[in-house]
């Protein structure tokens, strides 16, 4: 499956954890907030082509709740991520998906570019409507041409929480010694330097750097401290690199991080179980852009092998992480399974890939809630960490 680089020799990160790596502060500093490689100057444009053909209208009204949603999240306190569910509180998200999903749906023909509103409580279109119109200032006509799918995902959380294997492959438990537990995406090395002899494990920011209180050099165990893992019993790597998670209310349009891997420990390929044995795949190495109606699967932690179909792209959406940090999210992924649920707490940092014998990475799962998955686009992933795909 691969078509990323061959087999190559890696080099053993430094031994010890935090305690023992060596380079003080100004080391750690560099390595796990590298300004190169903020999340804005990832180099990848939002979904433009996804959105080729959708109506001005439509884009209005969504720029509106967009510019909604920054404003809640710059303003969250406490450990509540909205004030009031009444009116525009009530708003936890939005992107363009498609009128086919069997929610409420309201002027919009099968397969047409519909404006999804995710709700954290019940609510009608229509009530949707009128908060747009009164309260963002858009103008009525606008917000009542454009068809409307309303979706409740309650608070949108990220999914921060089982067995122990090696070499660990893609799909198991993992985490940062001071976080429960999340999974295991793929793995990565970098792109340029001597990061392109590291061995990198890739997951989101919040497992491997819970959410940016981490530096360089933290032990990452497998399986997650939540599933039994303990440092240093269990490391099977250090925290390589993250891309820090603003929470001002100014866009993010990534969770993610890399640990840096004991070669010998870990393994390319991804596991699900089947009648209780291992069986193990590989995924494709070149990301290919998210689309309505693609079929995706993944392999996380906590609901294993789970296949659905991708329902939102260019999503924004505001995140839940706990004591009162909201931080928005900008061109994200939303994913729904026919049944059951995609994914559940723990499958945070699962990679996304389509669902077919290219198995080809499409996001990094980080977030979720009311049978709503979102995920990370792979290429922003790429881009913001300087990495290449292992597998």
């Amino acid at each position: 499956m691969s078509e990323g680089p061959t087999d190559q020799e890696f080099i053993d990160p430094p031994e010890g954890g935090r305690d023992e790596i060596t380079g003080g502060e100004e080391e750690a500093s560099q390595e796990s907030t590298p300004t190169e490689f903020e999340v804005e100057a990832a180099g990848v444009s939002p979904a433009a082509d996804a959105l080729a053909g959708v109506s001005p209208s439509l884009l209005q009204v969504k720029g509106a709740i967009e510019e909604q949603l920054a404003r809640q999240a710059t303003q969250a306190t406490g450990a509540s991520a909205v004030e009031s569910f009444a009116d525009a509180g009530n708003i936890q998200g939005v992107a363009v998906a498609l009128g086919d999903e069997g929610d409420v749906v309201t002027a919009a023909d099968p397969g047409t570019p519909t404006l999804t509103v995710y709700v954290a409580e019940p609510t009608s279109p229509d009530r949707v409507r009128s908060v747009v119109a009164d309260s963002l200032g858009v103008q009525a006509a606008a917000v009542d041409e454009v068809p409307l799918t309303v979706v409740v995902t309650g608070i949108i959380d990220a999914q921060p929480h089982r067995f122990r294997i090696r070499p660990a492959p893609g799909g198991v438990s993992v985490a940062h010694f001071a976080v429960t537990a999340g999974t295991i995406g793929c793995l990565a090395t970098g792109r340029s330097g001597d990061r392109r002899q590291r061995l990198l494990l890739l997951s989101n920011n919040h497992v491997l750097a819970n959410s940016n209180n981490a530096r360089y050099g933290d032990c990452i165990a497998q399986p997650g401290p939540f599933d039994g893992g303990r440092c240093p019993a269990d490391r099977i790597a250090i925290l390589e690199r993250f891309v820090p998670i603003d929470f001002s209310g100014a866009p993010n349009f990534v969770d993610c991080g890399t640990g840096w891997c004991w070669p010998n420990l870990v393994r390319r390929e991804l596991v699900f179980l089947s009648g209780g044995q291992q069986r193990f795949f590989r995924i494709g190495s070149v990301p290919i852009a998210p689309a309505l109606g693609m079929a995706v699967g993944k392999s996380g932690r906590t609901t294993q092998l789970t296949s659905g179909r991708i329902t939102g792209v260019g999503v924004t959406i505001n995140v839940n992480y706990g004591s009162g940090r909201i931080a928005n999210f900008r061109d994200q992924i939303a994913i729904r399974a026919g049944s059951g649920d995609f994914s559940a707490g723990g499958d945070s940092g699962s990679s996304v890939w389509t669902f077919d014998s290219a198995r080809r990475p499409v996001g990094l799962l980080f977030a979720g809630g009311g049978g709503t998955t979102f995920a990370n686009r792979m290429d922003r992933v790429l881009a913001a960490l300087d990495i290449a795909l292992y597998t």
